[in-house]
């Protein structure tokens, strides 16, 4: 029996879930065929199937990974940092860049139109906002506690609200070809500055 190599199975998927996502991102989740994924990543059916049973399971790795993406990264940020306030806007400055990327940005919204359909999705999605929210809150509570935000700011509240403005760049870009997130970057950071200031003080 001839033994599994685990990197290669790993190498695989990725290069499967890559051709993917980027059919999902140029004609849409349902629009897209098997056919065309097997051809955009260069194998037969046969061959996808063997890593991925459908589709669907397709796009549910999809959503799995960009949770353990935003759980690492708030995950490597020190504890202790000594500006945590601009660990915040920093995060708000790596969305932009992504939002910058319309097949990043085109693929989001394919994933969140499909929390409605696929449970296992949306608890993905669920988990990665979770995972956001909370990593936002943290940051909060220590920006608070060094005297950098209003005091009186529920943290989880704010961070809530955050993620809110996060969903209404990526909803901006499907309703505005106009609106560059590169441009706007720095009015982002300027809102939820003046937004999380202190009584009296502005960003």
């Amino acid at each position: 029996m001839r033994k599994v190599d685990p990197e290669r199975q790993q190498a695989k998927r990725r290069q499967i879930i890559e051709a993917a996502a980027d059919c999902f991102a140029r004609r849409g989740f349902h629009a897209t065929t098997t056919a065309e994924i097997c051809a955009a990543a260069g194998m037969s059916p046969g061959n996808l199937f063997h890593y991925f049973a459908s589709k669907n399971a397709i796009i549910e790795a999809i959503a799995e990974e960009e949770w353990r993406d935003t759980a690492a990264y708030f995950a490597a940020i020190d504890r202790d940092t000594p500006d945590p306030l601009e660990a915040v806007l920093s995060f708000l400055d790596v969305v932009m860049v992504f939002a910058a990327d319309r097949s990043y940005s085109r693929l989001a919204l394919e994933v969140a139109a499909e929390t409605l359909r696929n449970p296992v999705v949306g608890t993905s999605v669920a988990a990665g906002d979770a995972a956001m929210r909370d990593g936002l809150a943290a940051l909060l509570r220590q920006a608070a506690a060094r005297g950098q935000i209003d005091p009186d700011l529920d943290p989880a509240q704010c961070a809530k609200w955050i993620a809110v403005l996060i969903d209404g760049v990526f909803s901006r870009l499907a309703l505005d070809t106009g609106f560059d997130p590169v441009h706007e970057a720095p009015m982002l950071r300027r809102v939820v500055s003046r937004f999380l200031a202190k009584p009296g003080r502005g960003a």
